[in-house]
Formats: C-alpha cells, sequence, structure tokens
C-alpha cells in the first residue's frame, strides 16, 4: 500500500476522500476541512497545521486520517494540559505532537477511513502503524486520535494505544412524532421546568426561524459571526471560524447546515449553528445580544429537538459538557480518543491516570443515569 502525507486537502479529490466517509458525518467530509484550510481556520497561525494521511491501493484512495501537526492543544476538546506539564517537569518536549480530529469539534466520527470496498481491519492496522512511524520519524511527543467511534478505539487499544474514556449528553428519538410527546414521558414535574422555560422565551416576544443551506445568506452569516465572536471574546476564547468559512459551508454542503435564529420585533437576537446527516444533528455554536431567560436553552435545545421531531433525525449531539443537559432528556454517552506516547518512561504514568480517570467517568455517568427525566426507566422503544 502506497503511503503519502499531504500538507492539504486542496490536491486530494473530494469524491476520492468523501467515499471513505459512511453516513455522510460532516465534521469528516473534504468540503468542511478544505473550507478550514481555505479561510485560514487551521494552519500556522492557530497551530493546527494539516499533514493528513492517505493510503493507497493502486490507483484508489483505500484510507486516509484527517491529521495535524500541533504546537498547542486549543480546540480539541480531549484535554491534556497536565499531560504537557508533566513532560516538562521531566525535562522532555510535549509539542509538538500530532492529532486526528476534526479541529475544534467534539463530535465523534470516523478518523481511521477506510474504503468501503477495502478490507477494513487491514487498512485500519496500515494506516495505525503509519501514524506510529511518522511520530517517531518526525520527532513528534505522540499521536492523539480524538473522539473516535469505539470500535476504532477498539483497534487502536489492541494495537497497544492507551484509550482514554470522556462523556458528553446526547438525545435519542424513541420514536415521539412532537415536542408534547416526548415531554409526555418526563416526570410531572421535569415536564412543567421545560413548559415554564419555553414560555418564558415565547412571552418575551421571541419568534424563531430556521434556515438551511443553501439558502442562509451572506447577511445571516456575517450577523451569526458576530453572535460566535462575541460569545468566544467573553469567555477569554479566539473564535478560529470566520464568514468565508461559514459561508463555503453553506454553499458545499446542501442541506447539511442549520442556523436557527431568534428574533425579537423582527430583529436578530441570538443564533445557534448546527450541522446534520442523514441519522443526526449537531450543536455547534451560538451567540446572542440579548439576555433572556432560558434564551439559551430554547435556541440551542428545545428548537434543536423540535427540528429532529420535525425530520425524524435519530439523535441530537448538542455539543460538549453540561450535564444541565440531562434533566432536559439528554442521556450521559461514552466518549472516546486514544494516544500513542513516544517516551516509554513516561506513558506509564498516563496509563495509570486514564485507568483511573475512566473509572471516575464511569461513575460521573452511572449518577447522571439517576437524574434522567423519564417517568420510567426508559421511555418506550418505537
Amino acid at each position: 500500500m502506497d503511503l503519502r502525507f499531504v500538507d492539504g486537502l486542496e490536491s486530494v479529490p473530494a469524491a476520492a476522500w468523501n467515499a471513505l466517509v459512511p453516513g455522510g458525518n460532516p465534521f469528516v467530509r473534504h468540503e468542511f476541512l478544505l473550507a478550514q484550510e481555505r479561510h485560514g481556520c487551521v494552519g500556522e497561525h492557530f497551530g493546527w497545521i494539516p499533514r493528513h494521511l492517505l493510503a493507497f491501493d493502486g490507483d484508489r484512495l483505500a484510507g486516509a486520517v484527517p491529521l495535524y501537526a500541533k504546537d498547542n492543544s486549543y480546540g480539541e476538546f480531549v484535554f491534556d494540559w497536565s499531560w504537557a506539564g508533566f513532560w516538562e517537569r521531566h525535562g522532555r518536549r510535549y509539542y509538538p505532537k500530532l492529532v486526528a480530529a476534526s479541529p475544534y469539534s467534539p463530535v465523534t466520527g470516523p478518523r481511521l477511513l477506510v474504503h468501503p470496498e477495502a478490507a477494513r481491519d487491514e487498512v485500519a492496522a496500515v494506516l495505525a502503524g503509519a501514524l506510529v512511524e511518522e511520530c517517531r520519524r518526525g520527532g513528534f511527543s505522540g499521536v492523539h486520535v480524538l473522539f473516535p467511534p469505539r470500535e476504532e478505539n477498539e483497534t487502536l487499544e489492541g494495537a497497544g494505544w492507551l484509550r482514554r474514556l470522556g462523556c458528553q449528553f446526547h438525545w435519542f428519538n424513541r420514536g415521539w412524532r412532537d415536542f408534547d410527546e416526548m415531554l409526555a414521558d418526563f416526570t410531572a414535574r421535569r415536564r412543567k421546568n421545560i413548559r415554564r422555560e419555553r414560555r418564558r422565551v415565547r412571552e418575551a416576544g421571541v419568534e424563531f426561524r430556521v434556515l438551511e443551506s443553501p439558502g442562509i445568506t451572506a447577511e445571516d452569516w456575517h450577523g451569526f459571526h458576530h453572535f460566535y465572536a462575541a460569545t468566544f471574546h467573553r469567555k477569554g476564547g479566539v473564535p478560529t471560524l470566520t464568514p468565508g468559512f461559514f459561508e463555503e459551508i453553506n454553499r458545499t454542503l446542501p442541506g447539511g447546515v442549520v442556523l436557527i435564529q431568534a428574533l425579537r420585533a423582527g430583529r436578530v437576537i441570538a443564533a445557534a449553528l448546527c450541522l446534520r446527516d442523514g441519522r443526526a444533528l449537531y450543536g455547534r455554536h451560538w451567540g446572542a445580544s440579548e439576555f433572556i431567560d432560558g434564551l439559551h436553552f430554547e435556541t440551542c435545545y428545545y428548537q434543536g429537538l423540535d427540528y429532529c421531531l420535525r425530520h425524524g433525525l435519530a439523535r441530537f449531539e448538542p455539543g460538549a459538557q453540561g450535564e444541565h443537559k440531562v434533566m432536559r432528556g439528554f442521556e450521559p454517552v461514552a466518549t472516546y480518543s486514544a494516544h500513542w506516547l513516544a517516551d516509554a518512561h513516561l506513558r506509564p504514568a498516563v496509563a495509570e491516570f486514564t485507568a483511573r480517570e475512566a473509572r471516575a467517568v464511569a461513575d460521573y455517568m452511572d449518577a447522571l443515569r439517576a437524574d434522567l427525566p423519564w417517568r420510567r426507566t426508559e421511555p418506550a422503544a418505537p
């Protein structure tokens, strides 16, 4: 198999890359990743240097990995700052490192991309081996595969990589026809709380509009970017995505981008960005110019749930963190990452840490499941 590393996706045909993406997960599609490269969302300025791995079987692209060389840990959502400090205290360099991920997107999806007609296990093993070899050859401290599906993580763990466990909160459609039917499965107290939150937003005179690509205008995107950037600045973060990036994915991912706008007196006062594929909605960013009690929950969660119910989507992933989502019907779900560390002396300490952390995360998820709002242990299946 012919292995190559490329410094961007411009030279890779979109059809060949996307043929490796099962289910069309938008965050690893060629259009999404290339738009980030074209509009300066990744690159030297932000420390995400494209170094994508390609595996060819003859003329056919049989496998690939969205891969970046990194000199920081921003935008990853699998936090390893303490690892970097540990390396430095032992006189080692933690950066640069290699990261297989979709930048700024804590969304589970394929990372070891394999053509559906190729021998999956064989190609995945070749890709994993090439990552390790590139790490050694290039003098990187390690390779980190972030938010792979469980089966990919198990493949890497079987090859000696360290597993790290995380937690997010996802909603699953149990066959409800609308929001009220879903609320009927909530306890009376939780149902009352949600209805009160939604009523407060309506009484404040807020209405909602849902826009989908490619029908979102440049004016809409510039307005959304203002909200998005203000949210990052308020929290001391760096807004890396540009209006040009949003406008490009609006053109290149038709039906794959959803913008939820909140309006009062005809003026847009808040907006939330989601992406979608054929089965799931993925909440990503939001911002608002006014504070209204309950506006965040309505814009980012309840409007998304309404969208999923109207369109028959099976799952809603509203973003990382936030145990407040549990009382609103989002269930704790395990997320994974896999880590190969070059320093054999420091690797055992990280292995011990990840094992202890995994036990704590599992206990945390068990405790949260006891607070799910259902009248029964689990709503009836469709």
